[in-house]
């Protein structure tokens, strides 16, 4: 049994970038042109997967209609919340703090922003969301819209990677990644086969 999942970053909200975690943005003119451009003429999903987050739903809505196949949303891919960083730029936040995002990079358990989303209690709930989906959909190619710190926690997770190492991965804006899981006597071995790239340039591999 082979199971194939697609992830694909959101575009750039309104707003540019910003460290915004959960705050509602929708895509810009900008970001849609970048979600449709990864995604090319590429159709081979059979069903969407999307977090409710409006930068990701309303896109993988918009692609569900236009390629005929069902979408649901998963609550748990979800950005994790940034606490008193939401909604702040890197330049902002580094204003007066120079060293304050490489510190978080090489620590981000200690280096914490206040009221962020605890990095464990993140990783523990896209990792079950991961597992939730695999047993629903297990032999079929889906398609995951979801967020940079989502795709990172779902790396690390397949992967072996301690999470506290995956803001070590750079996502960029509508980059895709793909990992496909083999399934044989009730164990599962995930395979990263490519990553922050675009689907047009990968339509004939299916």
């Amino acid at each position: 049994m082979l199971t194939t999942i697609d992830l694909i970053r959101h575009g750039e909200p309104v707003g540019g970038r910003k460290y915004r975690g959960q705050t509602d943005d929708p895509l810009s003119e900008k970001g849609w042109a970048q979600m449709w451009k990864a995604v090319g003429d590429y159709a081979q999903w059979q069903r969407i997967i999307t977090s409710p987050l409006s930068r990701c739903q309303a896109f993988a809505e918009a692609l569900a209609e236009k390629r005929g196949i069902p979408v649901s949303v998963e609550a748990r891919f979800k950005e994790v919340t940034f606490g008193v960083w939401e909604g702040q730029t890197s330049a902002q936040l580094t204003a007066h703090h120079p060293d304050l995002l490489f510190d978080f990079r090489c620590d981000p358990v200690a280096q914490r922003p206040a009221g962020a989303e605890l990095l464990a209690d993140f990783h523990a709930r896209v990792m079950a969301g991961w597992q939730a989906m695999l047993d629903a959909h297990s032999g079929e190619h889906l398609l995951v819209v979801c967020h940079a710190g989502v795709i990172r926690m779902l790396l690390s997770g397949t992967l072996g990677m301690p999470a506290h190492n995956a803001y070590r991965i750079q996502v960029g804006s509508a980059a895709v990644s793909r990992i496909e899981v083999e399934e044989r006597h009730g164990k599962r071995l995930p395979t990263l086969l490519f990553h922050d790239g675009v689907l047009a340039s990968h339509a004939q591999s299916g």
